[in-house]
């Protein structure tokens, strides 16, 4: 079988972990789980793959470094860091779990370019011993310069046997009906969008709304950026299949585990947060403290 491309530019280390090197910039893979309410309790359901780039051994903002990618070289680059995540979720994420990456939708307009594209990622998962069923591909929803392509490539995705996740949902011109067109199996909401509507009765009675209407069309539905335990809560109390943010776990670059989440989860109303003393990203942070969550019906906290 050819090999991909992609894999040229990626490097083993002895850790085991993989880094993808692009011009002057080194790539790593941090891993987030996502998890889901099960029985009263959080359980890891999947990972998702975050690109981290340093230059001279100095950490950089991810929408810096793209933003310092040529446009002819996006859809490499792309394809690089997903290249990069799935090999290193194929070496330390648990074979049960799912995997989210990322696609950029308007770098793939052309659907032979998306077939070449995502036969070439197949390759990737072969090298990886990953079943394309564990694979959720994030995608924007928004309204673009081509929305035929925007579905043709959702298709193209779903032909391939792999999941489909639209990111972002809330933010700027999302439509409720645009979701319905495109059947994604995941919707995953805006942090910001869901933060302001948690913030009132009426404004989280609709977000409650919402994800039943998702659910009864069979769509699963996670909540992202849940930085504070109220929001866990809500995020419970909603409905919600699945959550994801820094009060369960932050981002770490692999060969960082989280071993001690599949050891022992805590209950769905506790909010699982970092010790002050951890340290931000790059780098490993240590294991999740658990501590009770405020009780808290709507809104930000009071500022006392």
């Amino acid at each position: 079988m050819a090999r991909s491309v992609a894999l040229s530019h990626i490097i083993r280390q002895d850790d085991g972990s993989s880094t993808g090197i692009w011009s002057v910039f080194v790539l790593k893979t941090a891993l987030q789980p996502i998890f889901a309410f099960q029985s009263g309790r959080l359980v890891i359901a999947a990972f998702e793959g975050l690109v981290r780039p340093f230059r001279g051994g100095e950490a950089m903002a991810p929408g810096a470094f793209f933003n310092l990618i040529p446009a002819a070289d996006r859809l490499h680059v792309e394809t690089l860091t997903r290249t990069l995540h799935l090999l290193n979720a194929g070496t330390f994420v648990d074979k049960n779990v799912s995997v989210f990456v990322n696609f950029d939708p308007s770098v793939f307009v052309d659907r032979e370019v998306a077939d070449a594209a995502l036969r070439d990622m197949r390759l990737v998962l072969h090298e990886a011993d990953i079943d394309p069923r564990r694979v959720v591909c994030e995608v924007t929803e928004q309204k673009s310069a081509s929305e035929q392509a925007l579905f043709g490539f959702v298709e193209a995705l779903r032909a391939h046997g792999f999941r489909i996740a639209v990111d972002d949902y809330g933010a700027d011109d999302s439509d409720i009906g645009r979701i319905r067109d495109l059947k994604p199996d995941i919707v995953k909401f805006d942090a910001h969008w869901i933060t302001r509507l948690m913030e009132s009765g009426p404004g989280f009675a609709l977000l409650a709304a919402m994800v039943r209407t998702f659910a009864d069309q069979g769509i699963k539905t996670v909540f992202e950026g849940i930085e504070e335990g109220w929001q866990l809560e809500l995020a419970e109390r909603s409905g919600a299949s699945m959550v994801q943010g820094f009060v369960l776990a932050r981002p770490r670059i692999v060969p960082a585990s989280f071993a001690e989440f599949q050891r022992s989860t805590a209950p769905s109303g506790i909010a699982m947060a970092p010790p002050p003393s951890a340290p931000a990203e790059p780098g490993i942070v240590q294991p999740a403290a658990v501590a009770p969550a405020r009780t808290r019906s709507f809104g930000r906290r009071i500022q006392r």
